[in-house]
């Protein structure tokens, strides 16, 4: 059975009451909901009511109450004030995109040192319903907020299984480890996919994205852990001065680990940077990880890192984005 976190459900809201005036009109509230046939449940001083009441409710809440001392959260998030209520309900077109599968894929080559094509990583791009692209950052930042990040990044992770089947190569795929509560569930069609499509687990290279958002590296080592032991390999992404950073790569173990761009672009003339660059080269080598340089632009860059002994490269100077792998 599908969990909630894969079925996209209508939101749902939880208001909570404080102060004499708004305590006093809870029962008031309930009334006006259940005249107006809007689903709701309540307890002592909170109510927890469907997106499309919602709209109503607020009304309620302007009109004849102290908005000021209402608070709202979605999804268990934190509560937040009344004002900032908006960011959410003008934000439901997101659910509209996971429904109807908006999504497609377009490949970026990462090459070896001989620029000869070694993987892919698979790119999600979105549209909106009038076939206009819609930015990732601002689809996975509405996502986030809706409490949909999950069943956008599962849309994203098995449409790039799907699309990685047609490719003779390895191919790197992004997820969000905050997003999967339990690898044993969310992660268990993925795997089945790639058996059904007859796809090796070496094929696959899954990227931890956010790297240096990570906070509870336990569940992403479940998550790791999981992956490994069926065959599928691993990356860190962004990783460089920061991340917990360096210093959490040998618990993590990955196969692959990729230097962030910012101390890839420019590194061959930048002293700091070529001091994380070799940093950042020396830890993979030590943790038996083979190092990735993104982001790469320059030749110049590409030549010293080369030099220094990068094994992969991605970036503009090797290819760009593309609908179809190159």
């Amino acid at each position: 059975m599908p969990c909630k976190s894969c079925i996209i459900n209508e939101l749902e809201y939880e208001f909570k009451l404080e102060g004499t005036r708004n305590t006093a009109m809870r029962e008031e509230v309930i009334n006006h909901l259940k005249r107006r046939k809007i689903k709701l449940s309540a307890s002592e001083n909170a109510l927890l009511v469907g997106e499309s009441g919602v709209k109503e409710l607020m009304d309620f809440f302007y009109h004849h109450m102290t908005p000021e001392e209402v608070t709202f959260r979605v999804d268990q998030q934190a509560w937040q004030a009344l004002s900032a209520i908006d960011q959410y309900l003008n934000s439901d077109w997101v659910d509209n995109v996971i429904k109807d599968e908006r999504v497609s894929c377009h490949f970026q080559p990462i090459v070896d040192r001989n620029e000869e094509t070694y993987a892919y990583e698979i790119l999600s791009r979105f549209l909106d319903e009038n076939d206009q692209i819609i930015f990732p950052n601002e689809l996975f930042d509405a996502a986030k907020k809706r409490g949909r990040l999950y069943a956008l990044d599962r849309l994203c992770r098995m449409n790039a299984v799907k699309n990685s089947a047609a490719i003779n190569k390895k191919v790197f795929i992004n997820f969000i480890p905050t997003s999967i509560y339990s690898p044993e569930h969310c992660l268990a069609t993925t795997v089945a996919l790639a058996k059904k499509l007859g796809i090796e687990p070496h094929q696959f290279v899954f990227e931890v994205v956010e790297s240096e958002q990570v906070e509870d590296l336990d569940h992403l080592k479940r998550i790791l852990t999981y992956y490994k032991e069926r065959g599928f390999e691993y990356a860190l992404d962004d990783v460089g001065a920061g991340f917990n950073t360096i210093d959490s790569v040998a618990a993590l173990k990955p196969h692959y680990i990729k230097l962030d761009m910012k101390y890839v672009q420019g590194v061959a003339a930048d002293p700091l940077k070529q001091k994380t660059a070799l940093a950042f080269l020396h830890k993979a080598i030590e943790v038996g990880a083979t190092p990735l340089a993104e982001g790469v632009e320059e030749r110049k860059d590409f030549e010293w890192l080369k030099q220094q002994g990068y094994q992969l490269f991605q970036g503009y100077l090797f290819g760009k984005p593309s609908p179809v792998p190159q």
